[in-house]
Formats: C-alpha cells, sequence, structure tokens
C-alpha cells in the first residue's frame, strides 16, 4: 500500500493507492456541499466555499462536462480559515460563507493577532461560463493588523465519466500554467483535439503569483475594510471573452432574468409556512436547473452526475410543471424533437423516430470511449414525448405549435411499431444494441433491478408494465391532436388502437395473487411476478381497469410499499430488495409524484393526499427543503428523519417538480385550454393545508387567479381574477 501525507496545509488529507481520503478527526469530514449553476457550467463546494478532494471526490467547478478546478482553497497564513455560517440563498443565486481568522502571527512582528479579529465574507455566483466571486475582508479589532492571504488551485480536467469511476487508460496533456501580473491559466489539451482553459484573474491584482495560485499581502488599519474580486472563468477558446461587469452587475443581471422568469408562471401559496418553504425550495431549484438552449428552457436533469439534458427526465419535469409554466413543455418538446433520431446506429441505440436519452459534451463521450454523446437507449422517451405534446396542446389550445410539432409525433409513432413492438405482439419491449449502453432501458435501468421473483435477472427483450402504460397515454393523447387538426379517421384508429392496447395489457401483466400487475415480461413472456413501484405508474397512465385500481392502492399504500417517507421503488418482501439500492428499495420523490396524480385519478385522493404529507415531512428533515433525487427505503423510525443515499444528485429537477404535481393531484386540477376551462375534479385538501391560492394560473394565453379552502369534509373553490370566457368548473 503506498500511503502519503499532503503537504502542511493539507495535512487533514492522506493519499492511500492514489485516492484521496478525509481523516475522521479532520473538520473536513463534513462533506455537505453547496451547488450553484448558470447554463452549462455549475458549481459543487464545501461549506467555506473551497474546492477539495473530499467526500465522493464530486467538488470542482464544471464546464460542459469537464472539471475545470478541481482545487480551489482559500488560506489565512498558513492556516485554514474557522467557519462561522455558509448558505445557498432561496433563490440559488449567491453563496455565501462567513469566515474568521484563527490565531494567526501579524505580519509586521507585533502581537498576535487574536482569533475572530478578522471577518472574510466569501460571495460567488455562476454566470456566463465564469464563476464570480467577491471577498470581503474587515478588521472589527483596535489595532492594524497585516497578514497572508492565500489561493491554491488547479484544474485537473477530468470528464465527468471519470469522476463517477470509469478508468482511462489514456488521457490527454495538461499544458503548463501560465503566469502574468494579473491572471493564472491552467490549460489541458483532450483527446478529442479540444483546448480546455481556466483563467484565474483578480482586482486589484495579487502580490505574487505562481503556478499554484495567488498570494496578497492584506494590511488593514482598525475597523478597515477590503474587497477582492476574483473571476474564473471556463473556455475551449485562448481568447478570453470580456467579463468588464463584475460581481455586482452579474449578480444584478441573474435578480432581472430571475424576477422575469417568476412573473411569467404560477405563484403558489398556502396556510402552511413549512409547506410554502418547500414549494419555494422547488421553485427556486426548478428555475436553477432550468437551460436556456437555441430551441428554449430545458430542465436539466442533476447537480453533479446528470447536469445535462435527458430525455425522460426533461419531459417528467414539464409534466410536473405543466399548471405551473408551460413554457418548459414547449422547450423540452423543440428540442427533444430537433435531436430525434433518423438512422439505425445500434453503438448509440438509435433508430429512426426514437427520442433521445441524453446528451453529453465532455471529451471522453466525443472520443466515443462512452456512446453517451448524444445516447438513444431509453425505451420511455418515445411514448412520453407524445404524451407531453398532447397534454401541452391541452394545457395551451396552441394548435399552431401542435401542428409544427405532429411531423414528429408522427416518426415516435411509427418508432413504437417499427421498433418498439419488434417481435409484434402488441407490447413494446427494449434490448440494448450498444455494447456500452445500458442494459435496462426504462426509468429504473440500474442493471438488477429488472428480476424475477426468486431474484434471478430477467433477459430480453423486456416488457415493462408501465412502458404499457406510456403507450396507451401516448396512443390517446395523439388521437386528441389529431381531433384538433381535423384528421379524424387517423384520430379513431389512435383511440381504437389505445382500447385494444388497455385490454391486452390487463388480461396479460394483471396478476390477482400479487395485486398488481406484473413488472414486466422477459424474452420468452415470462412474467415477473414482482411487486414493484412500477405498477402504480399504471395508475398515472390510465391503462389500469377501475377494479384493478382498487386493489393497487391498497397494495401500494400497505406497509411492504409504504415506508412512512413514501413508495419504495420495491416492497420489502422481494427478493432483491435493499433499501440501500438506487432503484430495489430507495424511495424517488418523482415516481412517488406520478403514482399520486394516478391515484387521484381513480378516486384514491384520501392515499393522494398521504404520500404528499410523507414528502412534507422528508422536506422538514433534509437541507434547505430541498428533495433530492432519491433517499433510501428504510422504515421510518420516531423522532428521526430519511435516511439519505449517499450518491444521489441533489437539487434534481424532477424531484423538485415533485411537490407540483402531487400538489395538483389532491386539488384534481385540470387546465384545458383547448375547451377554455379549469376543471377542479373532486378536490381535496390534506389537514395541513387549509388554504391554496395560486396567481397567474395560465390558460392559454390568458390568467387567472383561484383560491381552494378546506371546510368541513368539504374543499371550496374561489375565482379572485376571471379571465374573459374561461369556465372554473368543480366536479364533487
Amino acid at each position: 500500500m503506498n500511503t502519503a501525507r499532503l503537504r502542511r496545509d493539507r495535512q487533514e488529507i492522506i493519499l492511500v493507492d492514489e485516492q484521496f481520503y478525509v481523516l475522521a478527526a479532520s473538520s473536513r469530514a463534513d462533506d455537505r456541499t453547496r451547488v450553484l449553476k448558470h447554463g452549462d457550467t455549475f458549481g459543487v463546494f464545501d461549506r467555506y466555499g473551497d474546492v477539495q478532494p473530499a467526500g465522493i471526490g464530486e467538488q470542482g467547478l464544471y464546464h460542459e462536462g469537464t472539471r475545470y478546478l478541481s482545487r480551489y482553497e482559500l488560506f489565512l497564513g498558513t492556516s485554514r480559515p474557522l467557519l462561522l455560517s455558509s448558505n445557498v440563498g432561496e433563490d440559488n443565486l449567491v453563496l455565501t460563507a462567513d469566515l474568521m481568522n484563527p490565531d494567526l502571527a501579524n505580519g509586521d512582528h507585533s502581537a498576535a493577532i487574536p482569533r475572530g479579529s478578522v471577518h472574510v465574507l466569501r460571495s460567488r455566483l455562476i454566470r456566463d461560463a465564469t464563476c464570480y466571486e467577491q471577498l470581503r475582508l474587515r478588521n472589527f479589532g483596535l489595532q492594524p493588523v497585516s497578514f497572508l492571504l492565500a489561493l491554491r488551485m488547479a484544474a485537473d480536467y477530468a470528464d465527468m465519466f471519470e469522476i463517477r469511476g470509469i478508468e482511462r487508460t489514456r488521457r490527454g496533456r495538461l499544458s503548463s500554467p501560465a503566469v502574468t501580473d494579473d491572471a493564472l491559466t491552467l490549460g489541458y489539451e483532450g483527446l478529442d483535439g479540444v483546448r480546455r482553459f481556466t483563467r484565474v484573474s483578480c482586482e486589484p491584482p495579487p502580490d505574487r503569483m505562481s503556478d499554484e495560485g495567488m498570494e496578497f499581502d492584506v494590511q488593514l488599519g482598525a475597523r478597515e475594510e477590503r474587497v477582492l474580486e476574483l473571476q474564473i472563468q471556463c473556455t475551449a477558446s485562448e481568447v478570453w471573452a470580456a467579463r468588464d461587469e463584475g460581481f455586482d452587475r452579474s449578480l444584478s443581471r441573474s435578480v432581472e432574468e430571475m424576477r422575469s422568469h417568476l412573473s411569467a408562471t404560477c405563484e403558489v401559496t398556502t396556510s402552511n409556512e413549512q409547506f410554502n418553504d418547500w414549494l419555494y425550495r422547488s421553485r427556486s431549484d426548478l428555475l436553477l436547473m432550468l437551460t436556456e438552449m437555441n430551441h428554449g428552457p430545458y430542465p436539466y436533469a442533476g447537480i453533479p452526475w446528470f447536469s445535462t439534458v435527458f430525455g425522460r427526465d426533461g419531459i417528467v419535469t414539464a409534466l410536473q410543471t405543466m399548471w405551473l409554466d408551460p413554457n418548459i413543455a414547449r422547450g423540452v418538446l423543440s428540442y427533444l424533437a430537433a435531436t430525434q433520431g433518423d438512422r439505425v446506429v445500434d453503438v448509440l441505440d438509435e433508430e429512426p423516430g426514437k427520442i433521445i436519452h441524453e446528451v453529453r459534451r465532455g471529451e471522453m463521450a466525443a472520443t466515443g470511449e462512452v456512446p453517451y454523446g448524444r445516447y438513444y437507449g431509453s425505451v420511455d422517451s418515445t411514448p412520453l414525448f407524445i404524451v407531453l405534446a398532447g397534454e401541452y396542446y391541452r394545457a395551451t389550445g396552441d394548435r399552431e405549435f401542435c401542428a409544427r410539432l405532429w411531423p414528429h409525433v408522427e416518426r415516435a409513432l411509427e418508432w413504437i411499431d417499427r421498433f418498439g413492438d419488434a417481435d409484434g405482439d402488441g407490447f413494446v419491449e427494449y434490448a440494448s444494441h450498444s455494447p456500452g449502453g445500458l442494459r435496462n432501458q426504462g426509468w429504473k435501468d440500474s442493471g438488477d433491478c429488472i428480476f424475477h421473483a426468486d431474484g434471478t435477472l430477467a433477459e430480453g427483450p423486456i416488457a415493462l408494465c408501465e412502458e404499457q402504460g406510456y403507450v396507451y397515454a401516448a396512443l390517446d393523447r395523439a388521437a386528441e391532436m389529431c381531433e384538433a387538426l381535423e384528421c379524424r379517421t387517423r384520430a379513431e384508429s389512435l383511440s381504437r388502437r389505445a382500447e385494444e392496447l388497455r385490454e391486452r395489457f390487463c388480461r396479460t401483466f394483471w396478476d390477482d395473487t400479487l395485486g398488481l400487475y406484473v413488472l414486466a415480461l422477459d424474452g420468452e413472456k415470462r412474467p415477473c411476478r414482482v411487486a414493484a413501484s412500477n405498477a402504480g405508474q399504471c395508475l398515472f397512465t390510465g391503462i389500469a381497469r377501475p377494479e384493478h385500481a382498487q386493489r393497487i392502492a391498497e397494495r401500494l399504500m400497505d406497509r411492504p410499499m409504504f415506508s412512512g417517507w413514501g413508495l419504495r421503488t420495491l416492497a420489502d418482501d422481494q427478493a432483491r430488495y435493499n433499501p440501500m439500492s438506487y432503484h430495489n428499495g430507495s424511495v424517488w420523490p418523482h415516481d412517488n409524484s406520478l403514482i399520486a396524480l394516478g391515484l387521484a385519478r381513480y378516486g384514491q385522493t384520501e392515499a393522494a393526499s398521504r404520500l404528499l404529507g410523507a414528502m412534507l415531512d422528508v422536506s422538514l428533515f433534509v437541507e434547505s427543503h430541498r428533495l433530492p433525487e432519491l433517499f433510501c427505503g428504510f422504515e421510518r423510525r420516531g423522532g428521526e428523519g430519511p435516511i439519505l443515499y449517499p450518491l444521489a444528485c441533489s437539487p434534481q429537477s424532477w424531484a423538485a417538480g415533485a411537490v407540483f404535481l402531487m400538489l395538483q393531484a389532491c386539488m384534481g386540477l385540470r387546465v384545458r385550454a383547448d375547451r377554455r376551462e379549469v376543471v377542479f375534479d373532486q378536490p381535496t385538501l390534506p389537514e395541513f393545508l387549509q388554504r391554496v391560492h395560486m396567481r397567474n394560473l395560465p390558460v392559454g394565453t390568458q390568467r387567472i387567479d383561484v383560491v381552494l379552502e378546506r371546510g368541513v369534509g368539504d374543499v371550496s373553490v374561489r375565482l379572485t381574477r376571471r379571465a374573459p370566457g374561461v369556465r372554473v368548473v368543480t366536479v364533487k
């Protein structure tokens, strides 16, 4: 074993067999992180605002799938400052860290600087591929002080897939750092031929600059303050874009953009302040993850591992937030239509008409070391694309956009028939053709998550139960779009196919003993008789028979499936159940939200409210009320919070969207701008919500305000701002 201890200023970290570890007694052992993002650039920092090799090694400043800064640490003298507090504001724009000095030797050799004399306020934001940092140094002592402030930095230009654990036999070449009076430039030439650069500059310039960073000889009089401003630019060009606006102007522009976006979306407040905190955090996280593309806004999936386009994740997030902001769905649909598959490429799992799974822009994707540059290995993105198109038309009545999108919907329908149902049995199956692609291609895409009752892994091609539901809903929504486009013969054909699929599905997938639809059919058409949450999503799509829905609701809300914090992906009495696994017993907020909407669809509003309440409780225990991508499926224990999954993305778009879909489920809300009406179908509010106020609820191009109030055994719906020609209908 090769063990080495790092230099003095990092002696809390040791290197073992070329892996970094933090000593358990170290202050660095706390691996809670702070996240910022703008566009294709994001940062994962520790609570001090530093970047260091701690936790699971994910800290850094990233741009387009590559880590442009792998070390960034602040020292006072040779010591790390002491942490007072740190947080990212509610709007997710600025990371602030309040620090103070430890006992320091005074640079003028007079008496030592007592601990707590100097306050350091670090403020940081990311915008336009640049990380801006402002350092405010203030001496609260009564005597002048002088000390060294040092910033140490390095860039490894690791690809995200390297950080996730994929070993490479070859890497590109790091450039020698370029040092000038006012900037340090780090660089790397990748195997993809792209030269990547990190340029760090400061105003005023540092007193000394080296390959490892910057040093400042700080002198502060009694009660005096000094401000330093740094810019860290990430680029694939040696020509540096001018960044003259500085920290304050960049922040002002970010605030203006955020306010502009919020003014165009529905604002939701309730009588419960804790619920409001969850709502606000979720809305802020969605804004953080939204990335402006050429085709409109697109919600990137999650930080750190999935901060890029994912077809399925973008579609689900757009569905969750349709009633708040249909423009998200429009951006998602436009991008996915533009990247729709048009040829057969086995290594990419691409086929004509298929909707993309993910897009990566890093070095390993460009060189083909991983197949995910533009990868199509998702069986459900294509039918869900059609579902989203139909839901967008319902919510907006935008017939013109519907007409422009229709050729892409037709190509997606053709994919379902030609490639999705390759064996012609009436069900859509998947089987990867890419050597490096995903074995499983539903939303549960772990290699071990589709199996038989005895735990034996299922061999493909595999027909998932929820996939058939997605196809059913796709046929139904496509039929509605045909009606809108006055293609009635085609509409009747699609509606007929949907009902035929429903009958065939319920007959083939229902297991009376299990009380659920089976998880899947394997390549030999043998049912995987496994109690999994997948069956709950069949309620969301409407493919389930009403008599089956009652049984499914009972099974889902029973103890083996319901942990107390939410529905597990797998019941705890199943062969492969593991509450610490990614898909075999964990709890996913987005999964719970889709199932909650499905439960409400079949009249199980009490169960939907129970799921909403469970997720509210989770939001009270997690930091900043931010629901993570998933958490462990252990049984809820009194007086304790949920057990977190250590590698979960946070924030994650469809986890942030969960609260809005679950609230929609309870309210029975359906926006039908195509019919110029808003429907509240058997609205229910749980006990912890006495009132819900929606302002600026979009109905096509118009807006209304609505208040729901909980009474004795009833929920009233009151319109406080009307729109000409828009009806509000309450179904009791």
